[in-house]
């Protein structure tokens, strides 16, 4: 039975996904995930939420979709001039 928290699997849950946990803690982490299914839940969603964030910027490049008023474009590009 694993002897780690709820709390302590969101506060390692960044080491876990980017394989930074030892192999103790690894086993430590799956085994409360295989008793705990609101911290499955937890993990998945997670999961889903960073690959969107980074779905996100896939197509930076491409121009925006519609159309752009000139005027808004002006006033960001002038916006963005203040801020440097």
């Amino acid at each position: 039975m694993s002897d780690l928290t709820c709390r302590e699997v969101v506060d390692f849950l960044m080491d876990y996904l980017g394989a930074a946990l030892n192999p103790e803690q690894r086993r430590e982490f799956e085994a409360h995930l295989g008793q705990c299914d609101d911290c499955v839940v937890y993990v998945r969603q997670y999961e889903q939420t960073v690959a969107l964030g980074k779905a996100a910027f896939d197509r930076l490049d491409e121009p925006a979709s519609g159309h752009v008023p000139a005027e808004l474009v002006e006033a960001i590009l002038a916006a963005r001039r203040k801020l440097r």
